[in-house]
């Protein structure tokens, strides 16, 4: 312990300030508590896998954008082509009423018509009733066929839109072994170089739990697509920094849904996420990242991954690492061959969710 200053007035400042310190420090007014241990370096695994991973995730994101886009202009086009069809069969009814009006009156020219006129006057009205009948008849052939070529560009537009459909599943599909080609590499490479690195987890690890609240929709644009965003908003954890409107939304969101144990987000150096301000570190522990999470630890953080996967499609979630396992929207659960043997680096520690 440090000895007080002899000096009177010293003494007494520094009694004044030792008592603000320690009363600070008791009702939490000098601010959190750094974590049990440092922030995580970065995701684990190598720049290549996360890049790949990325790619992957976004790509298969923006592709069931698309298909959804795809469907909804499908739904319009048979809409419309429902309209189309009842108002063909006005049309050829109308064609066909023509044709049944010159079975029962016989075909009696237009010249024979005005030759039988009695009178001057008898052949105007003739003449101008025979012209009425005829542009009227032309109509009803001409709304016949305007229709039957709406509907044929109807059908063309719905055949369109299937194939667009058809192409954005196999751009997912493709999107999806993309991610797990790379996984299936970066597990290869790992067990080459250490057998036991990857080992251990598997999927019970990710089952159960509460935080079943549901989270707000993030901002989309008007074609369901994500907006473009760069980190542009202070990050409100300790790291400081910057992140993502849409990371600050996910964040906002699991501590209104009751996941309030400490964050990290914005990293200044490394690769990944976090430079972007697309990522954060959710401790599992109540103090911080400490070691392999057990107990109560653990559960919560099954719960808060779990939250963000219910979630995924409302906080644009590209992946989540969880006790050496990573949830990718085109995949769901796959073992991480990011883990290094250490609670970090294995995400045993914290679960790190990246956004779009």
């Amino acid at each position: 312990m440090i000895d007080p200053p002899s000096h009177p007035h010293r003494r007494r400042r520094w009694i004044r300030v030792t008592t603000v310190v320690l009363f600070g420090l008791v009702f939490g007014l000098v601010g959190p508590m750094a974590p049990a241990s440092a922030d995580p370096d970065d995701e684990g695994g190598t720049a290549e896998l996360r890049d790949q991973l990325d790619k992957a995730s976004r790509g298969y994101l923006d592709a069931q954008a698309a298909l959804k886009r795809s469907k909804g202009k499908q739904q319009e086009q048979e809409t419309k082509l429902e309209t189309i069809e009842q108002d063909l069969v006005t049309h050829v009814e109308a064609v066909a009423e023509i044709g049944r009006s010159a079975y029962r009156t016989g075909r009696l020219g237009p010249m024979a018509a005005l030759i039988n006129s009695d009178s001057p006057d008898r052949f105007l009205e003739r003449a101008n009733a025979l012209g009425m009948v005829a542009a009227n008849q032309q109509r009803t052939i001409q709304g016949l066929e305007q229709t039957k070529a709406q509907a044929q560009e109807t059908n063309a537009a719905i055949r369109t839109e299937v194939r667009e459909q058809e192409r954005q599943v196999a751009q997912m599909k493709a999107r999806k072994d993309q991610a797990e080609r790379a996984l299936d590499v970066a597990a290869r490479q790992q067990k080459a170089a250490s057998a036991n690195a990857a080992r251990s987890g598997g999927s019970g690890s990710n089952t159960g739990g509460s935080g079943g609240k549901s989270a707000s929709p993030t901002k989309r644009n008007s074609d369901g697509s994500y907006p473009t965003e760069s980190c542009s908003v202070n990050d409100p954890t300790p790291a400081n920094g910057c992140i993502t409107p849409r990371n600050l939304h996910a964040l906002q969101q699991a501590k209104a849904a009751g996941f309030t144990r400490y964050v990290s987000c914005y990293r200044s150096g490394g690769s990944g996420e976090h430079p972007k301000g697309r990522a954060c570190d959710y401790a599992a522990a109540k103090n911080g990242f400490e070691g392999d999470a057990t107990g109560g630890d653990r559960t919560y953080g099954n719960n808060l991954a779990n939250y963000f996967i219910r979630n995924s499609d409302e906080l644009a979630v590209l992946y989540v690492i969880w006790y050496r396992q990573i949830w990718l929207p085109s995949s769901g659960w796959k073992a991480y061959s990011g883990a290094g043997g250490d609670p970090s680096s294995d995400h045993t520690n914290h679960v790190h969710l990246s956004v779009y």
